[in-house]
């Protein structure tokens, strides 16, 4: 194992004056995702105790708790007591050691505006953006150009010019498997924040529980979550607390299959017969939901038009993948229905219902997504195809002229490298697609699947990996040195600690628990 006066040797390594994304030079800064263009001018900007910040923005800005944010962090790392505190659009100095611009606050949605620009000089820092998100991206930058020396801490003296790559930059956290308590989800979205992430892709029912309160459906969170679920208060803040950091959230209830937990306290809506329990073992099951009741669609809709108003953005994720097939085989009925509306397998099956659910969300005013198994002739063109097996499901279906997402090559469970998941490019130079093909992959995900992992073990298996996923999806695609990554990311670790993520400090933890006094090195 690296030692850690190693790993701070290779952290503190500053290197020549200047870089452009572009080229495969190694970055003199350890800024993660890499900017699109980087130019050092040899200042540097002396930080003291009268710092201050001065925003010029709309008045509903995010960019008053943002740069509040930044202040406190700024504080933490160090150790200066500033005389400016937070900001309001009442305490906001008119002049300020960083100035931050915007020209517009727009709600939270697909395809904002992330763009943003910097310079530090000796006299001052100037970031602007056209909105409020870009802003936010471009303090994340910001506090990366922190550095010391013996005469104290300064920032970096740059100009930069930065936007992302691609549109869609997300994290799914499954939930349903082993529930995470909400300062889990607190501090993943803050750390996704900084590191210029922007989709929250929450994974909210499995077989192994149901976790959001339905005040239509009761059963479902009091018979299916063992008592972990969400309440629809909590749901709200959540989804705040991630608008807060320009960060949407999308909600995934998995159907037709992985449905188990729903089936616990409505087992009518399930394609065999009841009584149904929690499954507690991990793997592809048999429940079903019944796709040949009209009830079934009848429940849907309610149980969506609740849902839906808790989670604002326009895209909802209804799963889809992994459905064995094996009740709408042995379900007589159901082979009937096939029959009469030539319906020649399972998969048309899961088209029809799924052409079902779409109606319903299109209704509620929201974009249907699925994993890559949903894809079948019969769906129209408004889907997001989600692809977790294969690129050639994601350039199949965007050539067929779905939008799609990849999550194939970034699924962080699986215990891959951090040079695995980075070399992952969603569109490599040899992709088999023209240019109106590519501009229909929207971006990529890592997913965070929670069959072996606690509270306590899932931030080490996001974020020894994930900052090298958000630099795939947010830089250049030629920022590309594997070695070049991993040095820059070994500081980022250190800085997403203050965020209270644990992805360095639970595996000390743990060894002290399992040699409580002895030396836990001999655990190495």
């Amino acid at each position: 194992m690296t030692s850690f006066r190693k790993i701070l040797t290779l952290l503190l390594c500053v290197g020549s004056t200047s870089i452009i994304a572009q080229t495969q030079a190694p970055s003199p800064l350890p800024l993660m995702p890499l900017p699109e263009s980087v130019t050092q001018n040899g200042q540097r900007f002396v930080v003291n105790k009268g710092f201050t910040v001065s925003v010029k923005t709309q008045s509903q800005s995010r960019l008053y708790s943002g740069a509040s944010r930044f202040l406190r962090r700024l504080s933490g790392r160090t150790g200066l007591f500033f005389e400016q505190d937070f900001l309001t659009p009442v305490k906001n100095p008119a002049s300020g050691s960083l100035t931050v611009t915007n020209s517009e606050s727009p709600a939270i949605a697909p395809n904002i505006d992330e763009s943003y620009s910097l310079k530090v000089t000796s006299g001052s820092i100037v970031l602007d953006a056209k909105t409020d998100i870009g802003a936010l991206r471009g303090l994340e930058t910001l506090l990366q150009l922190l550095n010391s020396d013996t005469s104290g801490y300064y920032f970096e003296g740059v100009e930069i010019k930065d936007k992302p790559r691609f549109t869609w930059r997300g994290l799914m956290l499954d939930v349903a498997r082993h529930y995470m308590p909400l300062e889990v989800v607190r501090r993943n979205l803050d750390g996704m924040a900084a590191m210029k992430l922007n989709v929250f892709h929450w994974h909210l029912s499995e077989d192994q529980g149901f976790r959001v309160e339905s005040k239509k459906f009761p059963k479902l969170h009091e018979l299916g979550s063992d008592g972990l679920y969400y309440t629809q208060d909590e749901i709200k803040a959540i989804v705040k607390y991630a608008d807060d950091r320009g960060i949407r959230v999308v909600p995934e209830f998995d159907v037709p299959g992985h449905s188990t937990a729903w089936f616990v306290g409505y087992p009518e809506y399930a394609s065999a017969p009841g009584p149904y329990t929690i499954e507690r073992r991990w793997g592809v099951f048999d429940p079903t939901f019944d796709p040949t009741k009209e009830a079934t669609y009848k429940f849907f809709k309610e149980f969506f038009t609740e849902i839906s108003a808790l989670f604002p953005d326009p895209y909802f994720h209804i799963g889809g993948d992994e459905n064995n097939g094996k009740q709408w085989n042995e379900n007589s009925d159901i082979q009937k229905f096939m029959k009469k509306n030539n319906l020649p397998d399972n998969h048309a099956l899961q088209g029809y219902f799924n052409n079902r659910i779409l109606e319903i969300l299109t209704n509620l005013n929201k974009r249907m997504i699925g994993w890559d198994e949903i894809l079948h002739p019969s769906m129209p063109k408004n889907i997001v195809i989600h692809s977790w097996r294969g690129k050639e499901a994601l350039y199949k279906s965007a050539q067929q002229g779905y939008d799609g997402i990849l999550s194939n090559g970034f699924y962080i469970d699986l215990n891959q490298s951090a040079e695995f998941h980075y070399k992952n490019d969603p569109i490599p130079a040899d992709a088999p697609l023209n240019d109106t093909e590519k501009a229909r992959i929207l971006g990529g995900e890592a997913t965070m699947w929670a069959e072996l992992v606690t509270p306590e073990t899932v931030d080490m298996k996001i974020w020894t990996r994930m900052p090298a996923i958000a630099e795939r999806l947010w830089s250049p695609q030629s920022v590309n040195d594997v070695d070049d990554m991993y040095n820059r990311m070994q500081r980022i670790w250190i800085q997403l600690e203050e965020h209270g993520l644990q992805h360095m400090s639970a595996s000390e933890m743990m060894f002290r628990r399992m040699m409580p006094g002895e030396n836990t090195n001999r655990l190495v």
